[in-house]
């Protein structure tokens, strides 16, 4: 109801002392019929406290939850086993449960009961099923998914070995304009005899496995941000069947044998639509396909080590193409991002980190003896001067910025990127006074690389002034030949006619286009002379 919805808005936005201190006395103390109009506060306390309430305070509330199990109306027990399982749930709350099962209060009591049980259920809910007692058979594997994931979580096992073979395909995806940069990485760090390079499509590159390989291999590699093993397509992904197919695809050899081999505990999915939202009828209809097809399988929404990913391709309304299925690890942490100690909101995406300092690797100079000295003048976290030292031929590197938070985390996460090679120094304060705050002298940088503000997570007032000034600011550093590699969210060049644009490409930063570009300072002919 309306009713419903608006009073759980209005209520969720108050403090959480007042929802338990005066909201939930009233509501007890509450006759029948206001109980039910004011039924919405049993959601809003779910949703405040799963958020933010302490473990005492979880406790008292999920008491108070269990408590409303028993009371006569239908729906206010509905709406305390939706708001239990936000709060973890236990023992009790699942006997509760349990009990009211047995007393058969309809239909739709029975169907709530279900999914409640999915996510709080333990061996309790097990054991009653066994007995015979009716519940869907998705209950059951969602139980003992929940079961896995409380006593054994499990990881994805990076050194496994998995089957490869002609027919088989890993899309690495990428940001749309980087795919150039991750195909070179590709071509230089893996190995031929195991990995053959397919396609190279926008924000994509495809690889197919000739005899068995890792994962471990694939995240050698820096400048991808997924990995996608394809197990089929489905044609008409909206079409008569679509489910059948998206089930057929999971439970198939291949994933099986994948999932068995790189698991250690129990294999759990997820499956996700990145451009068509939750889908929670359907997932429910493939999950208990797929279960029926490989057992060994289960479906799990929460904490899944692989996520089941239905991408559209091809032209025509979204829910008309065609699909690609694709089995995806879910590594939290990503295994390269060891180093990161803590983040920042308007942090760099590591993989667009990792292809700037590719490309400055690859335009540098190279000597046997490291000699880059590079300057971040917008560090943030530290991404992009982390990624540039990994690569080797880094003597120094200079990070500036105006958060000093920002500061304190780039430098504890540089020093866990254990690169005591590189002389680090991390300095807050503006770019613009550089050289009296962080002693960056003129003709003292060999390159500059950054992630400026691009104005869409932090306001900038005067975007063209700030890039005016970057370009100035770089331009004065670098030395005769240093490179500028920056993401630049306008279409200005540099004011300077001592830089010269040698790379620019658009690359998608997540819904809008900006310029990766790369400058080369120019000898100037007085320099010329001095050398």
């Amino acid at each position: 109801m309306k009713s419903d919805q608006d009073l759980y808005k209005r209520l969720r936005e108050l403090p959480k002392g007042q929802l338990w201190q005066s909201e939930v006395p009233q509501f007890d103390a509450a006759s029948p019929r206001e109980r039910m109009q004011g039924v919405a506060l049993i959601r809003a306390l779910g949703t405040i406290f799963s958020r933010c309430g302490t473990e005492e305070e979880k406790t008292a509330v999920r008491g108070w939850l269990t408590g409303l199990l028993q009371d006569p109306e239908e729906k206010i027990r509905r709406y305390a086993m939706a708001a239990l399982p936000k709060m973890g749930g236990d023992e009790g709350a699942e006997a509760q449960m349990l009990r009211l099962l047995k007393e058969d209060g309809g239909e739709r009591e029975r169907r709530h009961l279900g999914r409640a049980l999915e996510k709080i259920g333990g061996s309790a809910t097990l054991s009653f099923m066994a007995q015979g007692e009716s519940l869907p058979a998705l209950t059951r594997q969602k139980v003992q998914a929940a079961i896995a994931r409380r006593e054994n979580p499990g990881t994805v096992e990076l050194e496994a070995l998995l089957p490869g073979k002609p027919g088989m395909q890993i899309n690495l995806r990428c940001r749309r304009g980087l795919e150039k940069i991750l195909k070179q990485e590709i071509e230089e760090q893996l190995d031929p005899s195991i990995f053959r390079l397919g396609q190279v499509r926008p924000g994509c590159v495809t690889l197919t496995p000739l005899r068995s390989f890792s994962l471990a291999m694939l995240y050698e590699l820096r400048c991808f941000a997924t990995v996608g093993l394809r197990l089929g397509l489905i044609e008409n992904s909206s079409g008569p069947g679509w489910e059948d197919a998206l089930a057929a695809c999971i439970a198939s050899s291949t994933a099986r044998k994948i999932m068995m081999a790189a698991t250690k505990g129990e294999p759990r999915y997820r499956v996700d639509f990145p451009s068509r939202g939750h889908q929670r009828g359907a997932i429910r209809k493939v999950a208990q396909q797929v279960h029926a097809l490989a057992p060994v399988l289960l479906n799990d929404a929460r904490q899944a080590l692989w996520s089941v990913d239905v991408i559209p391709v091809g032209s025509g309304p979204k829910k008309q193409r065609d699909a690609i299925v694709e089995l995806r690890p879910r590594l939290y942490p990503d295994p390269r991002l060891g180093y990161r100690q803590d983040d920042i909101a308007a942090a760099s995406h590591p993989p667009l980190a990792a292809c700037m300092a590719r490309l400055a690797a690859q335009a540098s100079a190279e000597s046997e003896e490291p000699r880059q000295v590079v300057w971040d003048p917008f560090c943030g976290s530290g991404l992009e001067l982390i990624e540039r030292s990994i690569l080797g031929g880094v003597l120094a590197v200079q990070g500036t910025d105006l958060d000093p938070a920002a500061i304190g985390i780039a430098r504890a996460n540089f020093a866990a990127a254990g690169l005591e090679h590189v002389s680090a120094t991390f300095t807050p304060g503006d770019f613009r006074d550089a050289e009296q705050v962080a002693g960056i002298a003129p003709g003292s940088i060999t390159l500059v690389m950054t992630n400026p503000p691009l104005g869409r997570r932090i306001r900038v007032k005067n975007m063209r002034g700030l890039m005016a000034d970057l370009l100035l600011a770089a331009s004065k550093a670098l030395e005769p030949g240093g490179l500028l590699i920056f993401t630049n969210p306008l279409h200005d060049g540099p004011s300077s006619p001592w830089l010269k644009l040698e790379y620019r490409q658009a690359v998608d930063l997540g819904g809008f286009d900006c310029q990766l570009e790369m400058y080369r300072k120019l000898v100037k002919p007085r320099d010329r002379k001095t050398s």
